[in-house]
């Protein structure tokens, strides 16, 4: 799973978790991305995200922290992430997980075609374009142009967004219903997001 994780919350979790038990994985990664193509404005540095996600997800043994993206100078892109894999990990087989929004999307992603040879699209429901039918039109469609394999992953709505978080943050809103407890230690004592360590 990657993603800015800016900050990881229980969402990012549940939908690993959610993974995990559907689709029998062995383990999930979680992938901070240090230069995202499609994402500007990031609020936390790189060094910041990945120990938040370090400490959302060190409790859970399936879970793992995976840096390829992180230690990347140049923008990565999901294609060659996953080539990089597909070549380095041959006896594994690769699934992705994206959320619903990503998966309608996906055809303005660098390079798409050379994503799904090589791993198992795992799509969750979790916005408003997300119903079942309209994620079935959209999985046939790129089913029968690419040759694609897509699954759809029943997830639990996740109530606020990662860019909802930070403003709640910053407004000095009580968000700890939304975040791991470490994570929200973490950002507090480094006051990302404009919090104050209370």
């Amino acid at each position: 799973m990657g993603g800015t994780f800016d900050p990881i919350h229980n969402g990012h979790l549940t939908l690993g978790r959610t993974a995990l038990i559907q689709y029998s994985l062995d383990e999930v990664w979680f992938m901070p991305n240090g230069n995202p193509p499609h994402k500007e404005n990031i609020a936390a540095p790189i060094e910041a995200r990945c120990k938040m996600t370090e400490l959302a997800i060190r409790n859970i043994k399936e879970f793992r922290l995976e840096l390829y993206e992180a230690d990347e100078k140049t923008v990565s892109c999901s294609y060659e992430t996953l080539e990089h894999f597909y070549e380095t990990r041959k006896s594994d087989k690769l699934y992705f997980i994206i959320g619903a929004d990503s998966l309608f999307m996906i055809e303005s992603w660098v390079k798409p075609e050379r994503i799904f040879p090589v791993c198992t699209l795992l799509a969750a429901c979790r916005d408003e374009v997300s119903t079942p039918e309209k994620m079935n039109i959209q999985i046939n469609y790129l089913k029968k142009k690419y040759g694609a394999e897509i699954g759809i992953l029943k997830a639990p709505l996740m109530p606020v967004s990662s860019h909802e978080l930070r403003e709640r943050i910053r407004s000095g809103k009580d968000f700890s219903d939304y975040i791991p407890w470490s994570v929200a230690e973490y950002i507090k004592k480094e006051g990302l997001y404009g919090a104050q360590d209370k």
